[in-house]
């Protein structure tokens, strides 16, 4: 079963080619959803050595945040800024449930999702070029990515239901415990405590700023839509990755 979440989690959240699972059930999906924070190290370490490389070759922090931006959306096959342009473009739509969660289906992107494509990402890069400006952009990349990911164990916690009855947002909703989705919250905020070149508060912020993103997110969501969709979960784990990386940026 861990096998089998694993290559879900890493599958869904990053470009990795890895084998398909044999198996995808309720178990499996809660599972892959818990494993989020692992499979965002991949894309993580990535955002990190961009920054990284980018002070070494002395490009501008602008630069260098925008590069690793773009290298995570390439990582992940712009999976979740997609998600996020489909989400805005149905709350925007209609007050219809229906009606807006046929134009998330479509997929094609309206001016309320490009929208929020240049909101939120201007925001991610000029937050991280403040961090990189001030000396801890590679650190600042690393926990914005991770923090980002961290919530989708939140999204998919028992009591928030499927906003339609297929698709990965049916396959994930309620597939978490409230307690499991808590410890595992609980362990990120920890361990970005201790991030080096921060101050010991400043990561376990970033984590919590993440959540409370999300979690607005979600409930309007939950009231407008009637439930998550992958959609919804790609457009949670943007907000919360913003949030993060404002709270990193100075």
């Amino acid at each position: 079963m861990l096998r089998d979440a694993l290559r879900m989690a890493l599958g869904t959240l990053t470009a990795l080619p890895v084998p398909a699972p044999g198996t995808i059930d309720r178990r499996v999906a809660g599972a892959a959803m818990l494993l989020a924070p692992v499979a965002a190290v991949v894309p993580a370490v990535l955002a990190g050595a961009v920054v990284w490389v980018g002070g070494l070759a002395g490009v501008p922090a602008l630069v260098a945040a925008a590069l690793a931006v773009g290298a995570v959306a390439l990582a992940t096959r712009g999976l979740h800024l997609d998600g996020l342009s489909d989400t805005a473009d149905g709350l925007g739509a209609s007050y219809d449930r229906e009606r807006a969660l046929e134009i998330m289906r479509r997929g094609d992107a309206g001016p309320t999702g490009v929208a929020a494509l240049l909101l939120v990402v201007l925001v991610q890069i000029a937050a991280l070029a403040g961090a990189v400006a001030q000396g801890h952009g590679v650190v600042a990349a690393a926990l914005g990515v991770v923090a980002g990911r961290a919530v989708l164990p939140l999204c998919c916690v028992r009591g928030v239901p499927p906003a339609r009855p297929e698709g990965l947002g049916a396959a994930v909703a309620g597939a978490v415990p409230v307690p499991v989705a808590v410890v595992v919250g609980g362990a990120v905020a920890g361990l970005a405590a201790l991030a080096p070149g921060l101050p010991w508060w400043q990561g376990p912020v970033a984590v919590l700023a993440g959540y409370a993103a999300a979690g607005v997110l979600l409930w309007r969501c939950v009231r407008r839509l009637g439930g998550g969709t992958g959609d919804v979960l790609g457009a949670c784990v943007e907000v919360a990755t913003a949030a993060a990386l404002v709270v990193t940026s100075t």
